[in-house]
């Protein structure tokens, strides 16, 4: 494997994120869709599911035939028409991946597959080869990667070098692992099976127990260099691993994490805006990096020091994300710092004095009323206190 410390950014919003309920798009909203994840700088976009449906299909084939940038994979279980299916979709790209997955848990095998680890390396052996005849790019997921039993995993991670995988992702399927055994499972990987020097590894995380960023991370630091993600973290169940946090906490703690990524910053929040407006639902108000209170500052002290300097509160600023909303928000928790500097901004300059006989009136006001709008605090300077 690689030793660089260039992080590759691999996109499933439009895959793993539109299986979740409440995501699917239709034909068009994906393709725009993709054109702004490519934009955003990843590496590999995940288009979809060829296989599932023929207008999954359709969607992965047009946005292979007219995106540009990242590498453009397909996923498909380890079956010859899945991987047909996924050749044919990918085969108008520029840059083309085939995805293959198999389950390797012996949960899996038993009660979903009902197939024996003989067999399964025998499927992955064969189907990974045939992959490759079709596409020089191929990675390989043992599916309940983290439940898999540690030497199998060994041997399912020979086998697919072998057959010609050119990146392992072992995800953690199910959301299970604390970040120590995530990134111990995948030391162990690179130390003992033979060959993973020529391929790239991969961290593919769930957000079942909150942990698929730190996991992300911490794969990371054990020497992963791509990471599955999407944007708003959407995706089976509680979600993936969040594209925007992966790439935040990349870029803020440059002092401890120091890999390099091509995520464009900028462009993170107007993209989970857009995501926003296809779905059913946005990102939640308390989301790291892009929720609407990411930069919101109610406190009067946090407001006072934010004002000061915004490093006293702000890791990041908001305009490094793409976000230029107002981050200062009026309310009962409040102090005179802030109402001021709001009344400036909509162009009344007041003495100390006036501060203080408006800011009575607007405590007054807060305890009323939840929101405080720009003509609430306008109507506070006239001389009879404001009625909510």
């Amino acid at each position: 494997m690689s030793s660089n410390n260039r992080v590759i950014f691999f996109d499933t919003t439009l895959r793993d994120g539109e299986q979740s309920p409440g995501c699917t798009m239709h034909h068009d909203e994906k393709l725009r869709m993709a054109h702004t994840i490519a934009d955003l700088g990843v590496d590999v976009l995940e288009a979809g599911f060829p296989i599932a449906s023929h207008g999954d299909f359709d969607s992965v084939q047009s946005i292979a035939r007219s995106v540009r940038g990242p590498r453009i994979a397909a996923l498909g279980r380890a079956k010859r028409e899945d991987i047909e299916a996924a050749a044919k979709a990918v085969e108008p790209a520029e840059k083309s991946r085939i995805h293959i997955f198999l389950s390797t848990s012996d949960l899996h095998l038993a009660a979903k597959l009902r197939i024996t680890r003989e067999q399964a390396i025998d499927q992955i052996a064969e189907m990974v080869a045939l992959a490759k005849s079709y596409c020089a790019d191929i990675e390989f997921s043992p599916e309940d990667a983290t439940r898999t039993d540690p030497d199998f995993l060994l041997k399912v991670c020979e086998v697919a070098i072998q057959a010609g995988a050119t990146t392992l992702n072992l995800p953690d399927t199910v959301g299970y692992c604390l970040p120590e055994e995530y990134g111990a499972m995948f030391r162990r990987v690179r130390e003992k099976v033979p060959g993973i020097e020529n391929v790239v590894l991969s961290a593919h995380c769930h957000d079942d127990l909150g942990l698929a960023v730190a996991n992300s991370i911490a794969a990371i630091e054990a020497g992963v260099r791509q990471v599955e993600c999407a944007i708003n973290g959407i995706g089976e169940r509680a979600g993936n691993a969040a594209l925007e946090e992966i790439a935040a906490i990349l870029m803020v703690r440059k002092d401890k994490l120091h890999y390099e990524n091509s995520i464009v910053m900028e462009k993170l929040f107007p993209a989970s805006q857009e995501l926003s407006r296809y779905i059913s639902f946005g990102a939640a108000p308390n989301k790291a990096i892009v929720g609407a209170n990411a930069f919101a500052h109610a406190s009067g002290i946090h407001q006072h020091g934010v004002l000061a300097n915004p490093l006293t509160y702000e890791i990041l600023t908001p305009a490094s994300v793409g976000y230029n909303g107002q981050h200062i928000v009026l309310g009962k928790h409040s102090g005179r710092r802030a109402l001021e500097h709001r009344l400036g901004e909509l162009g009344h300059k007041l003495s100390k004095e006036e501060i203080g006989v408006v800011y009575e009136r607007f405590t007054a006001l807060a305890d009323r009323k939840k929101d405080i709008y720009d003509q609430d605090i306008l109507a506070l300077l006239k001389s009879e206190p404001a009625v909510a």
